[in-house]
């Protein structure tokens, strides 16, 4: 199966039994990264983290007592 990554249009073949093959056919909102763009986003990431500057937005959830 051939699939493109959504961030550089890069073409890339994998192996059509694979998890990740089921998951695109199966959900077509999901989408594919390849492996260097997941690799470049991730080392952004925690540059940014590890200057102090990033914060992360969670929303806060309340215990229900049901």
């Amino acid at each position: 199966m051939n699939v493109k990554c959504v961030i550089c249009d890069k073409v890339e073949p994998i192996p059509t039994d694979s998890p990740e093959a089921k998951k695109l056919r199966n959900r077509p909102i999901h989408t594919y990264m390849c492996q260097e763009c997941h690799q470049r986003i991730e080392e952004k990431t925690n540059a940014r983290i590890n200057t102090g500057n990033f914060r992360l937005y969670r929303t806060v959830k309340k215990d229900d007592e049901w």
